[in-house]
């Protein structure tokens, strides 16, 4: 019997926990939190009668209380198959422990209801090569996630040792995301950090918002360039909640350019941006190796969608005297 699940997801067998921080959650969704899977996953094993409240069979929507104890039989994964696809796939850095993928924006990381096909697992399980099956078997190998509108640098573990060590580090902060990003308006001051809780918005269910009982969200940003109506920004992740950095740009009236979700989505066509792209890039990944130890330090340049919306966003100002990177804006400066 365990009482906290592995890192990576949980094992087979019986897993008990005292509801703390899952107070005031659906149960399907506090199950998700806990276990580290899918809401759908547990929400089929709230279905299948293998979680129980104090005893007792409840319904997907009981809202947990501080207290409850919660029991779940997670049962041996039945093995879905996850099909490989040809898709075209950037490999930013890899060797045989790890891989690590230069998401485009618009694509969906994983399997789930409404996308089981074209997402970056099936092109990794289409590429060939080994992946570790640790955890989720829809999410093979990925030791964090990116928005399906977010471009940059995604982590993948190609071995069950590299998945241990890497879940590990990035739960004791030790691997570095930090992201460009631009807002709408300007910041106080040069550098600002937003230190928030962060979790479900309790009138929408399908947006994250700055709740009292949220889990602890930490964000650093630092002003690289004040355009006439935005801000260019580095972003640096203390922890990694979901949609962390747009809710915390939103919560301080900022929100991110394009993000139709949280608040930033009017004046596309000044920012030049596409449909359904909001401006946010992960640049930087730093991580040590699983088993070298030593610092694997990978860089992603900006897109050129992204590029050619700083252009419109200079409003025809003559401010480069340089190829527009983000060298130039000095994203890469404060590296330790």
């Amino acid at each position: 019997m365990s009482t906290t699940p592995a890192a990576g997801g949980p094992a087979p067998g019986r897993h008990e926990r005292v509801a703390a921080e899952e107070a005031g959650m659906r149960l399907d969704l506090g199950v998700a939190q806990w276990l580290g899977v899918s809401r759908t996953r547990a929400a089929t094993l709230v279905a299948t009668d293998r979680v129980r409240v104090n005893g007792a069979r409840e319904r997907a929507s009981y809202k947990l209380e501080a207290g409850d104890r919660l029991t779940a039989d997670v049962p041996p994964p039945e093995g879905r198959d996850i099909v490989g696809e040809n898709i075209p796939l950037a490999i930013a850095w890899e060797d045989d422990e790890v891989i690590v993928v230069d998401k485009p924006a618009g694509m969906v990381v994983h399997p789930a209801p409404g996308h089981w096909s074209g997402t970056l697992v099936n092109a990794l399980m289409g590429r060939g090569g080994a992946l570790t099956p640790a955890g989720d078997p829809d999410r093979a190998g990925l030791v964090h996630r990116l928005d399906k509108d977010t471009s940059g640098l995604l982590l993948v573990a190609r071995t069950e040792r590299a998945h241990r060590t890497l879940s590990a580090a990035l739960a004791a902060r030790r691997i570095e995301r930090k992201y460009a990003v631009a807002c709408w308006g300007h910041l106080e001051s040069d550098r600002q950090t937003v230190d928030k809780p962060v979790g479900r918005d309790p009138r929408d269910r399908q947006k994250m918002a700055i709740v009292a009982n949220g889990r602890t969200a930490k964000t650093d940003f630092r002003r690289l360039a004040r355009f006439p109506s935005a801000d260019l920004l580095q972003a640096r992740l203390h922890t990694g909640r979901t949609h962390q950095i747009r809710v915390h740009l939103s919560s301080i009236g900022h929100p991110v350019l394009g993000d139709d979700i949280y608040g930033g989505g009017g004046g596309r066509r000044l920012a030049a941006l596409p449909p359904r792209r909001h401006w946010l890039h992960a640049a930087w990944l730093r991580f040590p190796h699983p088993v070298t130890g030593k610092v694997v330090d990978v860089r992603s340049p900006l897109p050129s969608d992204l590029t050619e919306s700083l252009v419109a966003l200079s409003e025809g100002a003559d401010l480069f005297a340089a190829p527009l990177t983000l060298e130039y804006f000095g994203f890469y400066h404060d590296a330790d």
